[in-house]
This record gives C-alpha cells, sequence and structure tokens, in this order.
C-alpha cells in the first residue's frame, strides 16, 4: 500500500510545478503583503469539509476550515473563506478572485495538468449505500442485475469521482441520477424517488451523516481509494511549495491526525499512507501512524451531523436567511430600474431608430431572450475580465460578483422589458401622435409627452409581473458567488437537515418580497380598466 500512493504521489508532485519552475510574479508575496490567504469553498456542500456551526451558524466549521488555518499560519497570515459554487471554484481561482481552491477536489491526471495540485491531504474512499429494507440489494454485484426488469438507479453527486467510479464498474448496466448535493442524492435514496435503489459517497461524507440517515445502511467495504488535493494557479509555484510543506508538517507533528479524528475522519487507510519521509528524506511511518502522537481529539469532542429541526432551527438560522433576503431585494431593486431603462431605449430604437439602429436593437432583444440568465451571468463574470485583460493587458481590470448580478439580470430582463414597451408604443393610436404634430411638437416631444406616459400607464401591469418574477431569477446568481436567498437555504437546511422548516421560512420571505408587488399590480389593472372604460 505504500508503495503504491507513494508512487501516484510521486507522479502526481512534478506535474504541480512545486519541485521545479518559477513563482508566478509576486504571488505568494502579494498574500503575505494582504495579511490573508483567500481560500474558495461552498458551504452547500455540507460536512465534514465547510459547514456552518451548529450553535452559531454564521461561523464555519469543517476540517477544511481547520486546515485553511495550518496553512494560513505556515504562510504567516490569516485564512479568509470565500463562497463559489462547487464546480465552479477553479474558474474564480483563475479569475484572482481566491488564491486556493480547497474543497474536497480530487487529484486527477486533467487537474494536474491545468492546475497547481498539492501532495494529497487526505485519502479518500467511496461507500456504497442502500436502504436497510431493500434485502435485494447486498454487494456492488447486485447493482448489476435488473430485479422487475428494471436497471438499478444510483444518486450520485454530479462531477464527483464516485460517478467516474460507477460509470466504469457499472457501464450501461445501472442508471444515474445526478444531484447538487450529496444530502440530496442520500435523502433521495432514503425516500426511493424516481424508483433510485443506492447512492455512492465519499466515506468522510458518510461517515459524518450517518446518524442522520438511519434507513441507509453501507453495502460491501469502501472502494475507489483517491486524493484530496489543493488546487493553486499552474504558475504558482512557490505558493505551492509552501503549502505542500505545510501539509507535511501537519501530518508528521500529528495535527492532521488530530483533526480528522475530531471529524471522525482517521481510519487505517490514513496510517498507511505513503507520504511518509521528512525533509531530510526520513522515513516517519511510525510517527503519523499513531505511535506517538496524541490520538484522541481535542477537547475531548468529536464533530458529526448534528440535525434541528422546529422552532429551534428557525431561531438559530432564521436571521441568516433574513440577511440573504435583503442581498435579493438589493439585486432585484438595483437590476429593475436599468432594465427598464435599456428595454425602453431598445423599444425606441427598433420603432424610430434609423436602419443601423434598428437592426442592432433587433439582434440584441433576441440574442438575449435566446440564451439563458446563467449563461449571460457567466460570461460577464468570467469572460469580461479575459476580454479586458486582452484589450489592456496587465490592467488588472475586473468586476466584482454583486455588479456582474446586476448587470446580468439587467441585460436579461431588459429584453423582455424591450418587448413589453415595443408593444404598448404601438397600442397607442395612431391619432395620438398625428395631433401632437398638428399642435406644432417635434416628433421627440410628442414621444416624450403623449406617446410614453400612456405607454407606461400600459405596460405597468406586466412590468410589475416581471419584478415579481426577478426576484426568483436572482436564485441563478449564486453561480458567480453571490449568496442570496435560495443559496442560502441550500446552505442551512443541507448543514442542519431542516428541509422542511427553512424551506417555509424561506417561501414565506420569497412571499413577502413578491406579495405587495402583486397587490399593486392588481390595483393598476383595476384603476387601466376603469380610465378605459371611461
Amino acid at each position: 500500500m505504500r508503495t503504491v500512493f507513494l508512487v501516484v504521489a510521486c507522479a502526481m508532485l512534478p506535474t504541480t510545478g512545486a519541485i521545479l519552475g518559477q513563482d508566478a510574479p509576486d504571488t505568494l508575496e502579494a498574500i503575505r503583503q494582504r495579511g490573508t490567504l483567500i481560500w474558495g469553498a461552498d458551504q452547500e456542500g455540507g460536512g465534514p469539509f465547510v459547514y456552518p456551526q451548529p450553535d452559531n451558524p454564521a461561523q464555519l466549521t469543517g476540517f477544511e476550515v481547520e486546515l485553511a488555518d495550518i496553512l494560513a499560519e505556515h504562510l504567516g497570515v490569516q485564512a479568509q473563506f470565500f463562497q463559489g459554487q462547487w464546480d465552479k471554484l477553479p474558474d474564480l481561482m483563475e479569475r484572482g478572485d481566491v488564491d486556493i481552491v480547497l474543497n474536497g477536489y480530487e487529484w486527477s491526471t486533467g487537474r494536474a495538468q491545468r492546475y497547481g495540485t498539492s501532495i494529497p491531504y487526505y485519502i479518500y474512499e467511496l461507500q456504497l449505500l442502500g436502504r436497510r429494507d431493500d434485502t435485494s440489494l447486498t454487494s456492488w454485484n447486485d447493482l448489476l442485475k435488473s430485479p422487475g426488469g428494471r436497471k438499478r438507479r444510483v444518486a450520485l453527486l454530479g462531477g464527483s469521482a464516485a460517478q467516474d467510479y460507477l460509470e466504469q464498474f457499472a457501464g450501461d448496466a445501472a442508471d444515474i441520477a445526478l444531484f447538487d448535493g450529496s444530502t440530496d442524492a442520500m435523502e433521495a435514496t432514503t425516500l426511493g424517488l424516481s424508483n433510485i435503489d443506492a447512492t455512492l459517497q465519499d466515506l468522510p461524507i458518510w461517515t459524518f451523516y450517518s446518524s442522520g440517515f438511519p434507513k441507509l445502511r453501507p453495502i460491501g467495504d469502501p472502494v475507489g481509494r483517491g486524493y484530496y488535493v489543493v488546487l493553486t494557479r499552474k504558475q504558482d509555484s512557490g505558493l505551492l511549495r509552501e503549502i505542500n510543506a505545510a501539509l507535511l508538517n501537519a501530518l508528521q507533528d500529528g495535527r492532521l491526525h488530530r483533526i480528522f479524528s475530531r471529524y471522525q475522519m482517521w481510519n487505517e487507510t490514513q496510517m498507511m499512507r505513503g507520504l511518509e519521509t521528512d525533509a531530510s528524506g526520513g522515513f516517519v511511518g511510525s510517527r503519523i501512524s499513531g505511535a506517538d502522537i496524541r490520538t484522541e481529539p481535542e477537547h475531548g469532542q468529536t464533530q458529526s451531523f448534528d440535525q434541528s429541526s422546529g422552532w429551534e432551527v428557525i431561531r438559530d438560522r432564521g436571521a441568516l436567511l433574513v440577511q440573504a433576503a435583503g442581498m435579493t431585494v438589493l439585486l432585484s431593486v438595483t437590476a429593475m430600474p436599468l432594465a427598464v431603462l435599456i428595454g425602453l431605449l431598445v423599444a425606441l430604437s427598433r420603432l424610430y431608430g434609423p436602419v443601423w439602429l434598428r437592426i442592432p436593437a433587433a439582434c440584441y432583444t433576441e440574442l438575449v431572450r435566446g440564451t439563458p440568465l446563467v449563461l449571460q451571468l457567466y460570461l460577464i463574470y468570467f469572460l469580461l475580465p479575459k476580454l479586458l485583460d486582452m484589450l489592456w493587458p496587465g490592467s488588472g481590470l475586473s468586476i466584482n460578483a454583486f455588479c456582474a448580478a446586476v448587470t446580468g439580470l439587467a441585460v436579461n430582463y431588459s429584453a423582455y422589458e424591450a418587448e413589453i414597451y415595443r408593444g404598448g408604443i404601438r397600442s397607442i393610436p395612431k391619432g395620438q401622435t398625428e395631433a401632437a404634430l398638428a399642435l406644432g411638437m417635434s416628433h421627440r416631444l410628442a414621444l416624450r409627452r403623449i406617446i410614453i406616459p400612456q405607454a407606461t400607464r400600459l405596460v405597468l401591469p406586466p412590468m410589475t409581473n416581471d419584478f415579481i418574477a426577478l426576484f426568483k431569477d436572482t436564485a441563478v446568481c449564486s453561480v458567480i458567488t453571490v449568496v442570496e436567498l435560495s443559496k442560502m437555504y441550500y446552505i442551512q437546511a443541507r448543514s442542519a437537515g431542516a428541509i422542511v422548516e427553512l424551506g417555509l421560512l424561506t417561501a414565506l420571505l420569497y412571499l413577502a418580497m413578491s406579495y405587495p408587488l402583486a397587490v399593486v399590480t392588481n390595483r393598476l389593472e383595476q384603476n387601466l380598466s376603469k380610465a378605459q372604460r371611461a
């Protein structure tokens, strides 16, 4: 085992550039001058990685939180957490929002070719889980069977090593159901949703959450051994060397042992890991296998899943949802006026502009309406800085997540507002314009004083409906690291296991935001109907 792991580790190290190569300009120095090591992770992934403290949800805990502190301490700085969507974390790192990615990323050849990858900080394995009342599933080979003429269906975290392993093992013999969260996959397996028979999870995740899913049981021994590594930018070889040194020191002096024991993650696999040489090449296997270090966790406590329910979880975590609702409101009230303004200009360009303006305005409307909001946000947040850097190399021009979210929402909704305004303006009888011109008004003045005010009365109800829809569409902004109400709900619900309680509170908050606008819309429509009858 030690030999195999050492071979794998040695194969990884040259690809990281941790031993050979030059530092990127001032990367490590910039961290030290700034005084913070910014590490990216996603709280939505839950324990034992990064998750809100049960007794103080505003604070984070998890073994990677403690590991980040170790890395930062080695560099002589403070660790600073940066929230990002899990599958977008490497993009955030390349963009420069975070210095490192530390969130259960598995080592792979592809990642090692694209990013700097540290020595492993944990050896994980995969555990197959099934329902206790399903006696037909007792081994891995049972996955290949088709009870009742249908394939077994396995719930997996999308883009994970578990997905790769199952696809290689079962091929077309089993169906796969992909989820965004591990707890979602385990809950779906417990309930048997969509004919799901089993789930394959990282062993640390199952160990942590097992108490919250008593109807699930492990099937067979752990399989698919792999390695959690820290990711850096490819050019940050100096930073990577320091990270590797910090990990080796923590491994040899027992700090990693104590952390993993606290989260019930220390096992025989960790004792047998092959990176067992100190700086002088001496063998340290006896030390990290527990011969001369403390084996009990500090404070005599271990960390595990602490499920909350009822009023307690509302009391402890409700304030965080209310705070996130404030971000939802701020995004909406900032983006909607911009969307209306842009939409009005586009509508006027299409109706009254010259050909060279009408055609681009029409293309803008169709292009924006024909592409999803999530893609527009992604292009603004990730692609725009690259374009700016191409135009002005070395300028460091960028756009923060909030501004990118507001811009994306405003652009997306402006296309719909343009069509609403265009329809409203065209519904005004031509005689209104002709009468204004006959009175000596210019065409521009007639638009400003006669046509647009009347059109505004007509378009207010559908515009208000769009405003209500915008509150809900802000949820998409979580892909560019904005933590709004929906994202905070996913984080807290998966951490506390209180899907129903926090879900009801979240629904009430959305209702509190949208219902007043719905009342306004109804009154506007009633007033408009009365005016038209009069």
